[in-house]
């Protein structure tokens, strides 16, 4: 009897439960992976939130007393070759890696959704003419992409940030194009013609919302990319520069030099950019999992 009951009260609990509570758990249970990514990536945005609340030291102060210290109790992750806590700056770091993740990702997958929803619903000579410009842009690889844009406008965060997103316009632009081709011929955008509205309010309103599937997985994609993208262009100095915290920067500073006399010099950072990116990863291949419909109903 005990046990029916409790049966009978777990059932009225879950009958009870707000929905998007039981989506939650439902999408946890199916993809343990992606929530651990997904759980990854908000510690990530925690850390950078309350950095100054839960770091001891300046993460850009010289400190000559202390230089090369190995991890122990006074430094969690050692000291640099300046003295300065390697834990705290890659903490700071995370603000950097993020602010350039999700600005680049949001930025470049909202243009190149703009632009292949375009390009989709005018066809004809526009669609020709501007894919064979995007096939010019997705020639390149990223990281050349990427370089060539910094060459041409200097390093600095905001560079950074330009030359991860140019190359992220065309790729999510060519994506987002073949799932409009499916939309335009749906009949409403037909009915909306008739009805006389302008070209602007039937892309934005009645074929984009239709197409936020495959835009919701390329940002969460394209912020792992950037995150990657941040680091090489720092790490190869053309990227943020000193004093400011940056995970590839950290890399540049330590990575040959002190391979062997202080390894966790280029260790930590290290293993902070492969967290952030396989968490990213983890999350966008779930949520491609959830919203792509093809594998949905697999």
């Amino acid at each position: 009897m005990a046990v029916s009951e409790i049966t009978v009260e777990e059932v009225a609990a879950e009958r009870n439960e707000p929905s998007h509570r039981r989506a939650l758990r439902d999408w946890i249970c199916r993809k343990p992976l992606g929530a651990a990514g997904a759980f990854v990536v908000l510690f990530f945005i925690f850390l950078a939130a309350v950095a100054e609340l839960i770091t001891v030291y300046d993460p850009v102060a010289n400190s000559f007393e202390s230089m090369h210290v190995p991890p122990g109790a006074a430094h969690w992750f050692g000291t640099d070759q300046f003295g300065r806590d390697i834990l705290t700056r890659i903490i700071f770091g995370a603000r950097t890696a993020l602010l350039v993740g999700f600005l680049a990702s949001v930025v470049g997958s909202t243009l190149g959704l703009v632009l292949g929803v375009t390009s989709a619903y005018f066809g004809g000579r526009f669609d020709l003419i501007f894919q064979r410009i995007m096939d010019v842009f997705m020639s390149f690889p990223l990281i050349i992409m990427a370089l060539a844009v910094v060459s041409i406008f200097g390093t600095g965060i905001q560079n950074v940030i330009l030359a991860i997103t140019i190359p992220f316009i065309p790729r999510c632009a060519r994506v987002v194009r073949s799932s409009a081709l499916a939309v335009r011929e749906i009949p409403y955008v037909d009915a909306a013609r008739t009805l006389g509205f302008v070209h602007t309010r039937i892309i934005l309103r009645h074929m984009v919302p239709n197409v936020m599937a495959p835009y919701l997985i390329m940002l969460t994609t394209f912020m792992g990319q950037a995150i990657l993208l941040e680091a090489s262009l720092s790490y190869l100095g053309l990227g943020v520069q000193e004093p400011t915290p940056a995970w590839g920067l950290m890399l540049q500073g330590g990575a040959e030099e002190y391979a062997e006399s202080a390894p966790w010099i280029p260790i930590f950072p290290g293993l902070a950019i492969t967290t952030a990116v396989f968490a990213f990863n983890l999350f966008g291949d779930a949520l491609r999992d959830t919203l792509d419909p093809r594998l949905r109903s697999e």
